[in-house]
């Protein structure tokens, strides 16, 4: 156990999940958030997709280490929240073109390869241009929207940690180099300085913000969920630029647009609903058909080469688990684990080891 004491710069999911297992080996933890329903862990599907993404070399690893964990990771949650967190394991499937195409997909050697005949029966309504597909049924999803961070929450809540809400971290703080903590405002303008010797910056996309020599910039996406008849979707379809994830009460999240270009401009667009539109009927076009229930939009915090930045930062005493693109729900127990165990000085294999360094900050300097 530790007596250490953190501050998490961040309150999405990952903040949470860092907050709950800090706080689970015993640490003093704070939370410190602006804005939670901005935080890409209420916006994201939830996929958990290292092979249907079609990842490689380390990212592909670290998001297989992550998968591995999940389970249990969830069950900590549930443990500590009561509340569910939506697992399912329903399986993910690609589609394809044809088999030519469908054989040269990065992870193609992790999936089971459907003729037309299957990809009928696993997805019925597949449009006819998909000739061939990849089952990953090691692959799944989690409710993180409606589920996932309202259990996190409440998890934490029971772990002990501490939260401020509304309070936005102006500056980190530093003496002979170390951070030694931070300066807040808080929503009525009042400026506070919190002291530290460990903080965790987990601000998504908007971590450059408060650190700029981080390669940290938001992909603005536009997501839509559609209302269907129980069943009618059993298998999650991640098609080029669209994907459909289905919930077990019927509700299926559809996403996401893809616009670097849009910074941080909030809002839906007409062009970015059209195209949701556009890639719903090129996949299932029955599907045109089912009555939208919410839309709503988010910023994924995205680096170079799409992953994540984690251990420790530029500035001693400051950690960093940000930058995880669109695979931050699948990388949240494999980032807790490796955060939590540095920051607590606990022994690692030197496969965690190696994870560190292949995601280190300053990677892109090489």
């Amino acid at each position: 156990m530790s007596n250490e004491q953190v501050l998490i710069l961040g309150g999405g999911l990952m903040g949470l999940a860092i907050a709950h297992h800090l706080a689970r080996r015993g640490c003093s933890v704070t939370v410190l958030s602006r804005r939670r329903n901005e935080a890409a862990g209420f916006v994201a599907a939830g996929m958990l997709a290292p092979h249907a993404e079609g990842l490689t070399g380390d990212l592909l690893r670290l998001g297989q280490l992550s998968l591995e964990r999940i389970p249990r990771w969830v069950a900590q949650i549930e443990a500590d929240s009561g509340l569910p967190c939506g697992l399912r394991a329903t399986g993910i499937v690609v589609p394809f073109k044809d088999a030519k195409e469908r054989d040269r997909y990065a992870t193609a050697a992790f999936g089971e390869a459907l003729n037309r005949q299957r990809l009928e029966q696993l997805l019925p309504g597949i449009a006819p241009d998909w000739k061939a597909g990849l089952l990953f049924d090691q692959d799944g999803q989690i409710d993180n929207r409606r589920q996932l961070m309202r259990a996190l929450e409440s998890a934490c809540v029971d772990r002990g940690v501490n939260f401020q809400e509304g309070v936005e971290v102006l500056n980190l703080l530093k003496h002979d180099g170390r951070l030694y903590g931070v300066r807040t405002r808080d929503s009525e303008g009042l400026l506070s300085t919190l002291t530290c010797t460990k903080a965790v910056l987990c601000s998504g996309a908007w971590s450059a913000q408060l650190l700029p020599e981080l390669p940290v910039f938001p992909v603005k996406g536009q997501m839509v969920s559609l209302q269907t008849p129980r069943g009618a979707l059993r298998h999650v379809i991640f098609g080029p630029g669209t994907y459909l994830v289905p919930r077990e009460d019927g509700l299926v999240v559809v996403g996401a647009t893809s616009e670097p270009e849009a910074g941080f401009n909030e809002g839906l667009t007409p062009q970015g609903q059209k195209s949701l539109n556009q890639g719903i009927a090129a996949l299932l076009p029955d599907a045109v058909n089912w009555p939208p229930m919410e839309r709503w939009w988010g910023f994924r915090p995205c680096t170079p080469d799409e992953g994540p930045l984690l251990g420790q930062g530029p500035i001693p005493g400051l950690w960093l688990a940000c930058g995880h693109h669109r695979n931050g729900v699948l990388l949240a127990a494999i980032t807790t684990e490796l955060l939590a165990d540095a920051i607590t000085h606990q022994a690692t294999s030197s496969e965690a080891t190696r994870m560190l360094h292949a995601f280190r900050w300053d990677r892109f300097a090489d």
